[in-house]
């Protein structure tokens, strides 16, 4: 199924090395650049792609090859690599066997190595590949590059990868369907698995997950759900008695294991801050803040989409933010290959400042534990610096490389809640500071504009969900 092949260089791609590769298929095809001239096509004679290559990008941060290709996927060398994709044409042959040539052409001149190696064309990528008489499907005027069918109802992405990331292709197929009333689809054989990134834009929108079982036919690999073909869409295969079952292959790995728990565990920290509109605000203090709190250290890279290729930058993050407001902007932060983390952060105008909506997931294995108590201090830094509104931590039963698998996870449990001074003064101030949990608050921040910490549970146990229910309509006066 994979039509993805991905050039990693350890030199920057020059005009005649791209153009070198651009002669894969001979002299006769021809060239077209679309989404601004971010994207160059090899197109056939009548000017459809048979493969659409994105711009280089720079990978300044380590690791990032290997977190969503797998291991040994970047160049050996220790400098930064360049991330060139190319994406081929489903179903036309030729076409992959040309991204795969597009590919190799370039790793033999600027060094590196090619994904998958054994991407055909590949081999002797010296000579052009044949692609006489060859044409592409007609392309819908609507369709995006990564599409691979277009319906009035969803745009269809086939993807086969260890790891499918939202990258820039995905991203802008994700904006394009938003905007035309269209779901976007992934549809992925079993053994692949979602970036966190991608599993959490993905239950932000109406789009889905489409696994192919096994056994025959689909299912969603968030929910499990059956799932069938109607109407130009996945949807829910709905029973006689209006139940949709869940795939086998979905719920049977969580059967077989019985009460056997894994040792891998993620904490989710989720938390909103609000900051006056101050000519010389700069953003992504607080992500920075939490990062430090939890790990040592400060975020290893940023950027709009997967790999993230900056080095973390609150100036350059700022920047961006300010460029496209008032419109939101999201951005994502990466860690080191030593500790998993990942940082989804949305920064939106209101009408009396600027809001960060940051959910931060650290990956932890057998032997090691979540900071749990790191939290308090933190949630009275943000309190105290960073205009904290509120702030839910909770530990999941998940991997720790932050990937979601196509079967049943455990949902997360939460372990405790922090509300900042502006929801103190609307709750009040002796309603919150008089919850009735079994632990007293711990107050943070000013006497004159206080937060508070509260405990819910151990983050293991599902009595943390009671407890969060019985504080939120406890503060909302119900």
């Amino acid at each position: 199924m994979t039509k993805d092949v991905i050039a990693l260089t350890e030199r920057m791609p020059d005009a005649t090395s791209v153009l070198a590769g651009l002669l894969a298929g001979g002299p006769d095809l021809r060239v077209e650049t679309t989404g601004e001239g971010a994207v160059i096509q090899l197109c056939d004679a009548e000017g459809r792609p048979l493969v659409s290559i994105e711009a280089p990008l720079m990978l300044q941060v380590p690791g990032e090859a290997d977190r969503l290709l797998g291991p040994g996927a970047a160049p050996a060398g220790e400098g930064p690599a360049w991330w060139i994709e190319a994406r081929a044409t489903t179903g036309v042959p030729e076409a992959e066997r040309l991204a795969g040539a597009f590919a190799a052409r370039l790793t033999m001149l600027l060094g590196g190595r090619v994904w998958p190696p054994d991407a055909p064309g590949t081999t002797g990528a010296a000579r052009p590949v044949d692609v006489s008489g060859i044409t592409a499907v007609p392309v819908p005027a609507a369709a995006q590059p990564a599409v691979d069918m277009l319906t009035d109802q969803a745009a269809i992405v086939l993807q086969d990868r260890p790891v499918v990331p939202m990258t820039s292709w995905l991203s802008e197929v994700l904006r394009a369907t938003v905007e035309s009333d269209r779901a976007l689809q992934i549809v992925t054989p079993p053994h692949c698995r979602l970036s966190l990134a991608t599993r959490q834009l993905l239950q932000s929108t109406p789009s889905r997950w489409v696994v192919q079982d096994e056994r025959g036919g689909y299912y969603d690999g968030l929910t499990g759900a059956v799932l069938r073909w109607q109407d130009g869409a996945f949807v829910p295969d709905r029973g006689e008695d209006g139940e949709t079952p869940v795939a086998d292959a979905f719920a049977e790995p969580a059967r077989t294991a019985g009460t056997a728990r894994t040792e891998e565990r993620q904490l989710v920290v989720s938390f909103r801050t609000h900051h006056r509109p101050e000519a010389d605000l700069v953003l992504g203090g607080a992500l920075e803040a939490a990062w430090r709190a939890l790990t040592g250290g400060p975020p290893a890279g940023w950027g709009t989409a997967e790999p993230a290729g900056l080095a973390w930058s609150r100036r350059q993050l700022t920047d961006l933010a300010y460029r496209r407001a008032p419109e939101p902007t999201w951005t994502m932060a990466v860690g080191t290959p030593d500790r998993p983390a990942l940082a989804t952060l949305r920064v939106e105008r209101t009408p009396d400042g600027v809001e960060e909506d940051i959910t931060l997931t650290l990956g932890y294995g057998p032997g090691e534990r979540p900071p749990l108590d790191a939290l308090p201090a933190l949630a009275g830094e943000l309190v105290t610096g960073y205009g904290l509104k509120t702030m839910v931590c909770q530990v999941r039963e998940a991997r720790r490389d932050l990937t979601a698998p196509p079967r049943f996870e455990r949902l997360p449990v939460p372990y405790a809640f922090a509300l900042g001074a502006e929801g103190v003064r609307e709750a009040g101030h002796d309603r919150a500071a008089r919850p009735p949990l079994p632990e007293a608050p711990l107050r943070l921040g000013p006497e004159s504009g206080p937060g508070f910490f509260y405990a819910l549970g151990d983050g293991e146990s599902d009595e943390g969900w009671g407890a969060l229910e019985t504080l939120i309509r406890h503060l909302r006066g119900a």
